[in-house]
């Protein structure tokens, strides 16, 4: 039997695929229910709205949000946070800017690691080689 302390509330529990126990479980569906009904009633609310009204934080909003529970397609003012620079987009992890300053590095590590001299063989050599006659 496998037990853990919950990292929402700290209780001991019988680990589950979910990773928390049974009561936060059931806070995080009744917050997710509260989310839904209140977006179905105001359709135009954005994102600190939503969390004054229904007491849900904003980044469990955010985590409804990247599983696909919540769909902000009809919720035009609905966005988060950029995990780098904090920027509201509305769809992945990342803004536009971060994402093409990131690939940019990762193109320029890329030469830097082409452009370094390679070595051939390691440096080693075997005897075999020294009584080669070429």
């Amino acid at each position: 039997m496998n037990l853990a302390n919950c990292p929402r509330c700290g209780k001991v529990f019988v680990m589950n695929f979910k990773g928390i126990c049974a009561n936060c479980a059931k806070d995080i569906e009744n917050e997710y229910e509260a989310c839904v009904k209140y977006l179905r009633e105001n359709k135009g609310a954005n994102m600190q709205e939503l969390s004054e009204e229904t007491g849900v934080a904003v980044k469990q909003i955010t985590m409804f949000i990247r599983e696909g529970r919540i769909s902000i397609a009809n919720a035009p003012n609905l966005s988060y946070a950029c995990e780098v620079c904090g920027t509201f987009i509305r769809e992945g992890n990342m803004c536009d800017s971060c994402r093409t300053k990131l690939a940019g590095d990762l193109r320029e590590a890329g030469k830097e690691k082409a452009d370094a001299p390679q070595k051939q063989g390691g440096g080693a050599y075997k005897t075999v080689d020294r009584f080669r006659r070429d």
